[in-house]
């Protein structure tokens, strides 16, 4: 399947593909701690502390490709763990990341944006 542009998932048609749909990624997160048994406290699978510092680790790597100018396939790769790592956050911490998504697009759709030295940022921060 080719990558899609902001344009193609402004497209409502792309919505309709339940293979695609936030329940099936987290159903596929959810199976992936389920068949490693993450919810036992002694493989410390749910333990914050350990799945923030994987996380900081996948976001360095995920910087190496971006700044070391690897190909595109391992800044994807490298992506995708950050996401599943975050889609698991929601399973160990038990919050309805949609739901907090949702919350917080719609705060921010209705931030205003400014131009700051290193580019745009939509924020509540007021530069002085």
């Amino acid at each position: 399947m080719k990558p899609l542009s902001v344009e193609d998932w402004m497209n409502v048609e792309n919505f309709n593909n339940d293979e695609r749909s936030w329940n099936m990624m987290m159903h596929k997160v959810a199976s992936f701690h389920s068949k490693f048994d993450f919810d036992n406290p002694e493989n410390k699978g749910h333990d914050m502390g350990y799945r923030i510092a994987l996380t900081v680790e996948e976001l360095g790597e995920f910087a190496a490709a971006i700044t070391k100018g690897k190909p595109l396939e391992e800044a994807a790769e490298e992506l995708a763990d950050i996401l599943i790592l975050i889609l698991g956050h929601s399973l160990a911490l038990k919050v309805d990341l949609y739901d907090e998504f949702c919350m917080k697009i719609e705060k921010i759709m209705n931030r205003p944006a400014i131009q700051t030295k290193l580019g745009i940022r939509v924020t509540e921060y007021k530069s002085e």
